[in-house]
């Protein structure tokens, strides 16, 4: 079956997969949410070549409800590495940030440092991974990301 008819027969059965997450503990925003998750990942899936039917008329069920299941507890995983601040408590926060004097500290901190710690940490920065930097230099994926790393911290707690 090709992926956009996969995609049909799994898009038929739409209100039981939100059942099926709304079943989890979602309200029903949520469950649509998790859904459309779904849906991406099945394409995604259907794109690299998974098969996910029993037979040309049949989807595996079983399949889809894992994904969904799977999306629901990192949604969870999520939801509980975040606090939730009231409205109130925002209000009466002040911050008394000076952006340019911190960004002016930062850039004087940059340039004191290394030139090697300034280097590694301007290409990474710049959206260079790690390990392919550490494949055109030769020099260790450890030693760049503790380097890395380390000026990472400096500048946070210059902050």
């Amino acid at each position: 079956m090709i992926p956009s008819k996969a995609l049909e027969k799994i898009f038929e059965k739409n209100t039981q997969w939100i059942d099926i997450v709304k079943s989890f503990g979602c309200n029903r925003d949520t469950s649509q949410d998790i859904v459309q998750e779904m849906y991406f990942k099945v394409q995604k899936r259907l794109e690299k070549g998974t098969d996910i039917q029993y037979n040309e008329d049949d989807i595996n069920y079983y399949y889809i409800f894992k994904v969904l299941r799977s999306l629901f507890l990192d949604l969870k995983r999520k939801e509980s590495k975040v606090k939730i601040v009231e409205l109130g408590e925002i209000e009466n926060c002040e911050l008394d940030i000076n952006y340019e004097d911190a960004y002016e500290a930062v850039t004087e901190e940059i340039n004191t440092l290394f030139w090697y710690d300034r280097k590694v940490y301007e290409i990474i920065d710049n959206g260079k991974s790690i390990s392919e930097l550490s494949r055109q230099t030769n020099i260790s994926y450890y030693s760049l990301y503790n380097t890395y790393k380390k000026v990472k911290n400096k500048l946070k707690h210059l902050l």
